[in-house]
């Protein structure tokens, strides 16, 4: 069943947490270069949130049926990651592609999201990766009003994506957030026009496909968190947090330093 927020403040409450993990994400893209460690990246976010903005890590100690706890603020996925990358002592080097993913909680409410860096100059076909999955994210929400079905973003995702080659992971979605990290609905990044929850106003939920330059096939390593290509091949993500409004939609964690969106996007944004 998916939670309908319509409290002004609460709705308030649900943007601070927002506008508090893209601010994260402003602050890290300044320090994300060649030579530092994605475990000296986690270090400069656990002080920012702690001492600057004063909010709680919503993913360290975070522990879901089957998991060990998580040990860090954010998750940093390089290259073939393609999510949950538990931050270490391998230091970025030019050319990687960097996926950081951030979850704060501010009085009661999660804000999430998600995005790529570059590290140095990439490849032609990491960038067009990168571009790509951004353009598949944004598609997804310009889908967003009232009345439309998730099946709906989910194809205009998958439609993207393999038009250029690539491919969508299936095992991992968007979901619904607000008061739990984790609720209905699920937002998957693929499926049939007409299929799925209909949207309504109120409803928050993440959109945040996970795009492969190679097969869709994954493997999770030992350490239960992280998740690869299978095949070793490139992947890119791309989160935000979307509250579906009276007439479209709001994009709850745009922040000063996050790139425009695409020039297709026709903004029902209100």
């Amino acid at each position: 069943m998916s939670i309908i927020v319509s409290d002004p403040a609460d709705l308030d409450k649900m943007r601070a947490a927002c506008q508090a993990a893209a601010a994260t994400l402003d602050f890290l893209g300044t320090h994300v270069r060649a030579g530092i460690t994605t475990a000296e990246l986690d270090a400069l976010c656990k002080d920012f949130i702690t001492n600057t903005l004063h909010v709680e890590s919503a993913t360290v100690g975070y522990a879901p049926p089957g998991y060990p706890p998580f040990p860090g603020a954010i998750c940093t996925s390089v290259n073939h990651v393609i999510c949950h990358g538990i931050p270490g002592d391998k230091a970025l080097k030019n050319g990687d592609i960097l996926n950081i993913d951030v979850t704060v909680i501010k009085d009661g409410w999660f804000g999430d999201t998600s995005r790529m860096y570059y590290i140095g100059e990439p490849s032609i076909l990491a960038k067009r990766l990168v571009e790509t999955t951004y353009e598949c994210m944004w598609l997804g929400i310009d889908m967003v009003k009232p009345g439309i079905r998730l099946g709906d973003i989910g194809h205009v995702i998958q439609q993207h994506a393999e038009s250029k080659n690539y491919s969508v992971v299936r095992e991992y979605c968007g979901h619904g957030i607000g008061q739990k990290f984790h609720q209905d609905p699920q937002v998957l990044h693929y499926g049939k026009p007409g299929t799925g929850v209909e949207l309504k106003p109120g409803m928050i939920f993440t959109i945040e496909p996970m795009i492969n330059a190679g097969r869709r096939d994954i493997r999770t390593l030992p350490d239960q968190w992280t998740v690869v290509t299978r095949d070793r091949s490139l992947s890119a993500q791309w989160e935000h947090s979307i509250l579906v409004t009276d007439t479209g939609y709001e994009v709850l964690t745009i922040s000063p330093d996050m790139p425009a969106p695409p020039a297709f996007v026709k903004g029902h944004q209100a």
